[in-house]
């Protein structure tokens, strides 16, 4: 069984009805729910010391919520939706705002990239993914991939991050 998920994505296996999306037709302009922002929980360091803090979506209703109605991220930042198993996953834009690069992660490694998908206001949207069973998958601000050197091959570790308090 895949996943349908994304930035805006919605889970496949929350049950939602295609539909009942079809029908209410939700834009930009009128968000169903307001954003949500996770706590930065993971990070990602690549070669030269350059960490990616990641908040961490892994409640299927996280998932489903995604960066749906998020402003731009900033550089180094961006979310992970982490699988339990292996699972073949489809990301789309659906209420995203801003471009994102997708990052399939499997193995410890990239194996798929979509390097700035496009935001889809109105469905239907397009969906991507690699159509292997994945681990993961790392969102972030659309160019950031390739402004980090970020290909299919890099290696991905991600560990747990505990933000320093004041």
């Amino acid at each position: 069984m895949s996943r349908l998920v994304g930035g805006a994505g919605l889970l496949a296996l929350i049950g939602l009805a295609a539909a009942d999306l079809a029908s209410s037709q939700p834009t930009l302009a009128q968000p169903a729910e307001p954003p949500q922002n996770l706590p930065l929980e993971a990070r990602w360091c690549l070669e030269g010391e350059r960490c990616i803090l990641l908040e961490v979506a892994e409640e299927p209703q996280e998932q489903a919520l995604g960066l749906q109605l998020r402003p731009p991220l900033p550089p180094l930042r961006g979310m992970w939706f982490p699988f339990p198993q292996p699972t073949p996953a489809r990301f789309w834009m659906h209420r995203t705002p801003e471009p994102l690069d997708m990052l399939f992660v499997a193995g410890g490694k990239v194996v798929a990239l979509e390097a700035a998908a496009s935001p889809c206001p109105r469905l239907p949207c397009p969906s991507y993914g690699p159509g292997v069973p994945v681990d993961g998958v790392l969102e972030l601000a659309g160019g950031q991939a390739a402004a980090l050197g970020i290909r299919v091959g890099t290696a991905v570790r991600i560990e747990p991050f505990r933000a320093a308090h004041p």
